[in-house]
């Protein structure tokens, strides 16, 4: 048994075995441990007896839990150890289950039961952190099984997935400190890996038009879509998923008004069609709805979709049919080509982030609590412009 008498800097220092795991006791406080694992993991224990037998539990890891914060655990646990609670038993009932998988099933419950990518969230966490701790108590999870994860992930050449990893997993164990599942976040100043890559993409006008005439020959459902994107700067999900009810004609002029719980922001987005958007969403068909809720028309309401039920999916294998190019695009490019677009053609900063319908910007913080101009007449006379250039750059002359 190893005695000191502990202090930061000497718990910081204390090195892994070379194999196996040390306990490393802190004089002045029985039963308070370091176990120190050959891999690097720091755990904080309580070695106690209850009814004459041994026990041990976990406290937490270092150096998520510091050593002061360790001590006040160690005495919360040793009081109950002194009056005849198990600190063991009296924990896990306490904080429920502790298994990461239930762990993580409860937070994408309470926490992200509003992320429209809650199930790309679960996905990405599956992956790779539940398939290591699917068995494990979050109790037991300290600073470096967070980065063996994570690394696996770095090195199999997926930086950025490791950085939106780390992100949601902070979160996790945030929001199970705060629930008291857990006593310290083991990702606490824990930097993230890499650096994220900030796209900068734009097509030039050569490429726009091979990606154009490309989608007009894919065709049915994904060729039109695309069209779409070029003529409107939305999103892909925007149009992916739109619904005729969202097509509204006020005074002959078309749009699609989408609700906030359609929009990345959260708030109501108006999109102007120009005449070439109108003229491709009045030439697509309507698709009929499957099962027996059929509805008075038994047509469905969705834009883009082949079962009626659901928008389409299959975006990256569509891709695919499209053209490529040196260095690589990708689907949400077309958006920020139509922003470039939008400048080069002249109008204003505050015009182009009203057409893609940002709210950060020019239109952040207390601008965009008092300015509330839609900016729906200039976006408009905007995409009309915007469309007049693709027809410009695809057609000819002939556009005219």
């Amino acid at each position: 048994m190893v005695k000191r008498s502990l202090t930061d800097a000497a718990v910081k220092r204390l090195k892994p075995p070379d194999a196996g795991q040390i306990d490393v006791f802190d004089q002045g406080f029985p039963g308070l441990a370091l176990r120190i694992s050959y891999g690097g993991r720091k755990a904080w224990t309580f070695h106690y007896r209850i009814g004459g037998r041994l026990r041990r539990c976990t406290l937490g890891t270092y150096p998520a839990l510091s050593l002061a914060e360790a001590r006040e655990s160690w005495r919360n646990a040793r009081n109950e150890a002194q009056s005849g609670r198990d600190p063991a038993t009296s924990r896990k009932r306490d904080t429920g289950v502790t298994d990461f998988e239930s762990v993580l099933a409860e937070w994408l419950k309470r926490d992200q039961s509003d992320n429209r990518s809650h199930d790309a969230v679960k996905r990405l966490i599956d992956k790779d952190a539940t398939s290591a701790w699917k068995h494990r108590s979050v109790l037991e999870l300290g600073r470096r099984d967070v980065l063996d994860v994570i690394d696996s992930v770095v090195d199999r050449g997926s930086p950025i997935t490791a950085r939106r990893l780390h992100a949601h997993l902070h979160r996790l164990f945030r929001w199970a400190v705060g629930r008291g599942i857990i006593t310290a976040n083991p990702m606490a100043d824990l930097p993230k890996p890499g650096s994220e890559t900030k796209r900068d993409r734009v097509l030039t006008d050569h490429e726009l038009k091979a990606v154009w005439q490309a989608a007009a020959k894919l065709g049915w459902p994904f060729g039109a879509a695309v069209q779409l994107l070029i003529l409107t700067g939305a999103r892909r999900q925007e149009i992916g998923g739109l619904h005729w009810s969202e097509v509204v004609i006020v005074a002959e002029d078309h749009s699609v008004e989408l609700r906030g719980e359609r929009t990345k922001t959260g708030e109501p987005h108006t999109i102007p069609l120009s005449k070439p958007a109108v003229t491709i969403i009045e030439a697509l068909p309507r698709v009929a709805k499957s099962g027996r809720d059929q509805g008075s028309t038994g047509l469905s309401d969705l834009v883009f979709t082949t079962n009626g039920d659901t928008p389409i999916s299959g975006w990256t294998k569509a891709k695919k049919e499209l053209p490529s190019f040196d260095p690589p695009w990708t689907i949400h490019d077309l958006r920020r080509t139509v922003a470039t677009g939008l400048q080069r053609l002249g109008f204003s900063l505050q015009v182009i982030e009203a057409v893609l319908g940002h709210s950060s910007g020019s239109r952040s913080g207390v601008v965009g609590v008092y300015q509330r101009h839609s900016f729906d007449a200039e976006k408009r006379v905007a995409l009309e412009a915007w469309a007049e250039h693709v027809a410009l750059i695809t057609i000819g002359n002939a556009a005219k």
